[in-house]
């Protein structure tokens, strides 16, 4: 007995531990299927790097694939149902070879329900096949921000499950019927910006089964298609939510039959099309609508007064860029919503209601480029809530100095104002001082004079100071130097004095724009104690000395405007080691991404696309710095991104002397290099073969000699080229590549250049060096010779002058024609180089 109750638990402990092992097996079994596991590791090599990091990816280390990076798989079949791919490499800029990918290798994940690839360069198939339409079960597919083309799978409509499309940013032709989404009844969430509509061949009437929340289509018509209508689909829709359609030349009236049709949007921007006529909302009253932008298209007309009751919860709206004319809205200014509101570059006249600024809810003002007027400042003094204001560019006026402020309160909230290109007038406000939150103050192009109070030095939060293009003079109070602040614009005024200790350490200047005024005195060394400066402008003053090697300090250098000074001695050759880095410089804008009060799933993380795709962007601040800069034979503004990527070096109209250091061409990222007008002598160095991504490059009016080196051909961005008036000899350069371009002005000025160009044989042109105007005799005799020679130039060169005047002298319009030549030659620069250019030309071999 004893021994069959022993046999009998053997017997279940052996059958326990056989079920546990069984057990075990089958957890094993089920925490990832194998299948499912080897089509990852295969999927692994393609998108492992740096910005995608799929370490985790490994069986060594953890079986269970359902907790690798990126994997999301059913709690109960352990089937993989969400697989995210996405990189960074797009979004951070890199430039990404396109790169194909086996379809084939998804097909294991028969219950996959999320698939995100997005911005990996992905340009299509191997197997040229459309296996995404095999993935019957996906609910999501994110492919945007690759490099895929051509039309739609026609498979792709088998996809019935699908509920959000994404497909921003690629080369897909989508056509205007949307025949390829018709019979996707579910799908509720469409971003396709940045790719391009096309016509269909055969006329498409099917009306789609589905129904969407969130359509988003900006920038996918060229320039070339004008004049189309909106897709015939949207006429179907009455569910939508948000509707982006910005950039597309859409023409018509504004569709606001898409604001009727569907009670519920939030959000439409239709900004950059060709929308014409007048503006008329609907009538019907819409308490959803937060978000209407019809900027940057041809309405004319006035703004619609009704715009206040048909949509009273209304925050954001932007209007501007239209030829809209007529009063501003005083309805406005009751809309308790309402925080940015946005009506400039139209036809707008009369005066601001005041309520607009003192009472309203509004946080950002901009108002720029109309035909606004009236006595503005006081109003601003009570503009409690507003922290932006824009008022650029009308014809406000008044005397600043003379607004009383002793009974005002000051308006805590306001961060940044542009009065720019107004009509305002008087010594600047010492008052302003008192505004010590204030960050960004322009008031360039107005008529401001006199001095720069010292009380602007209490602007402590002051980043931002524009008073450029005014008539103030004085010195610059020397007590900036206590500021924090980042960008100085003082060009275009009477400033004199040397440059002040007012800039010394400040480790936050960015920029220092003083160019055009009637400062004196050299560079000071503490210059390469402005650790983070960027762009240095000191054009067009009364400047002195030599160029300070403490600029070589300042890393962060990637503009120098020196021109129309007088500096002198030579070129520091420590400038070659400026990296003059194409880095984004310190912007003034911030930015922030359209609310919305959706809050299922899908809408969710179709918002959370939207913002990472950068679309739409709304900046937290209006003002853009601008740099007027010297190239291509041109005086070009620069702003933005085109600023942001500008890198170029000015010491044009100086007397600078000695050779060019070779050393220059080590500035392989600069884009504009000026030393023309100096007294540069020796030769072109062969190293500027190496300024790869040089557009302008101008040697010309100095004494360089020797022959042009013709490795300068590989000079490849270059687009202007010019070493006239010069010493140069020799043949130029072959023509081709960028050297087949320019044209004989380019080479003027050099007698003893040669080339088929100048149409002068090189065979038949004699070197400088065997031609001599002196006897050959070198005794005691050659000498009386030469010094005969010399006298009979001078005797010359003055009956020549005495010529000139008496003629000058004699006829009027002679005169007046020489007047305007040497007029020109001061306006090119502010002295002229023709004489030293003749003088050394005629007693070049008496010296």
């Amino acid at each position: 007995m004893m021994e069959s109750k022993w046999v009998w638990f053997m017997r279940m402990a052996v059958m326990s531990a056989l079920l546990l092992l069984e057990g075990c097996r089958w957890c094993t079994t089920n925490a990832c299927l194998e299948q499912e596991r080897i089509a990852l590791l295969h999927l692994k090599p393609f998108f492992n790097n740096h910005y995608n990091d799929l370490s985790s990816w490994d069986e060594v280390k953890n079986l269970d694939c359902c907790e690798w990076k990126g994997v999301e798989c059913n709690t109960t079949t352990k089937r993989l149902i969400g697989l995210s791919l996405h990189s960074e490499e797009w979004f951070l800029g890199e430039k990404l070879k396109d790169r194909y990918l086996s379809a084939s290798l998804f097909l294991p994940f028969v219950e996959l329900k999320s698939l995100d690839l997005s911005g990996n360069a992905i340009a299509g198939s191997v197997e040229n096949e459309g296996r995404w339409c095999d993935l019957r079960n996906l609910e999501v597919l994110d492919v945007s921000w690759n490099a895929l083309e051509g039309m739609l799978p026609h498979c792709f409509s088998n996809l019935t499950s699908l509920r959000e499309l994404y497909i921003s940013g690629n080369h897909f032709q989508i056509p205007l019927s949307f025949a390829p989404f018709a019979n996707l009844s579910n799908l509720k969430v469409l971003l396709g910006d940045e790719n391009k509509m096309v016509m269909q061949p055969s006329f498409y009437t099917s009306v789609p089964k589905f129904q969407l929340k969130i359509i988003s289509l900006s920038k996918c018509i060229t320039s070339q298609q004008l004049n189309l209508e909106l897709p015939t689909f949207l006429y179907y829709q009455y569910d939508l939510r948000y509707v982006e359609l910005s950039l597309n030349n859409f023409s018509g009236t504004v569709p606001t039959w898409l604001l009727e049709n569907n009670t519920k949007l939030e959000d439409l921007i239709l900004m950059g099309n060709s929308f014409t006529g007048l503006l008329s909302l609907p009538s019907a009253h819409n308490s959803n609508v937060s978000l209407i932008d019809i900027s940057q298209n041809k309405l004319q007309g006035q703004i619609p007064t009704n715009v206040c009751s048909s949509f009273p919860y209304l925050s954001l709206l932007f209007l501007s860029k239209n030829a809209f004319e007529g009063d501003i809205p005083p309805c406005l200014s009751g809309m308790k919503d309402l925080s940015i509101l946005d009506l400039s570059n139209n036809q707008l006249s009369g005066r601001v209601p005041e309520e607009l600024i003192t009472k309203s809810s509004l946080t950002t003002l901009r108002l720029s480029n109309n035909n606004l007027s009236g006595h503005v400042l006081p109003v601003i003094l009570h503009a409690n809530g507003l922290s932006n204001l824009y008022l650029d560019g009308n014809n406000f006026s008044g005397e600043m100095a003379n607004v009383d402020v002793s009974i005002s309160q000051f308006p805590t909230s306001l961060r940044e104002i542009n009065l720019r290109n107004n009509k305002f007038y008087g010594n600047l406000p010492r008052w302003i001082g008192n505004v010590s939150f204030l960050e960004r103050l322009v008031l360039s192009q107005n008529g401001f004079e006199g001095s720069i109070p010292m009380e602007f030095c209490n602007l402590n939060s002051l980043e931002f100071l524009d008073f450029s293009e005014n008539n103030l003079f004085g010195s610059i109070p020397s007590c900036f130097n206590t500021l924090n602040i980042e960008q100085v614009h003082l060009h275009g005024n009477r400033l004199s004095g040397p440059l002040p200790i007012a800039f010394y350490n400040i480790s936050s200047l960015v920029t220092l724009d003083l160019r055009g005024n009637n400062l004196t005195g050299s560079i000071p060394k503490w210059i390469g104690t402005l650790s983070s400066l960027s762009v240095l402008i000191l054009k067009d003053n009364h400047f002195h000395g030599e160029v300070p090697i403490q600029l070589c300090k300042l890393y962060s250098l990637s503009i120098i405007d020196l021109s129309q000074n007088m500096f002198s001695g030579p070129i520091p050759f420590c400038l070659g080691n400026l990296s003059l880095p194409m880095k984004e410089k310190e912007s003034l804008a911030g930015g922030f991404y359209l609310a919305f009060t959706e809050k299922d799933e899908p809408t969710a993380i179709a918002m959370r696309k939207l913002e990472r795709g950068i679309n739409p962007y709304y900046p937290t601040s209006y003002l853009e710095e601008l740099i007027e800069f010297t190239t291509k034979n041109g005086f070009y503004p620069y702003k933005g991104n085109i600023l942001r990527n500008m890198t170029g070096i000015d010491l044009s109209c100086n007397n600078l002397t000695g050779h060019i250091p070779p050393e220059l061409g080590n500035l392989s990222e600069i884009h504009s290099l000026n030393l023309s007008h100096n007294k540069l002598t020796g030769v072109i160095p062969s190293s500027f073969s190496k300024l790869k991504q040089i557009e302008s490059l101008d040697l010309s009016y100095n004494n360089l000699s020797g022959e042009i080196p013709n490795q300068l051909v590989e000079m490849i961005s270059l687009e202007v080229f010019n070493v006239a008036y010069n010493n140069l000899s020799g043949s130029i350069p072959e023509p081709k590549a960028q050297f087949g371009t320019f044209i004989e002005n380019s080479y003027e000025g050099n007698p003893f250049l040669c080339g088929t160009l100048l149409h002068k044989s090189c065979s038949k042109t004699d070197s400088p060096s065997t031609i001599s105007i002196v006897p050959k005799d070198t005794g005691e005799d050659g000498l009386l010779d030469t010094y005969d020679f010399c006298v009979s130039f001078l005797v010359s060169y003055v009956v020549v002058l005495l010529t000139i005047f008496v003629v000058l002298y004699i006829n009027p319009y002679w005169r007046r024609a020489w007047f305007s030549f040497i007029g020109k030659c001061i306006t090119t620069c502010r002295y002229s180089n023709v004489g030293n250019f003749l003088v050394y030309h005629i007693f070049k071999q008496c010296v």
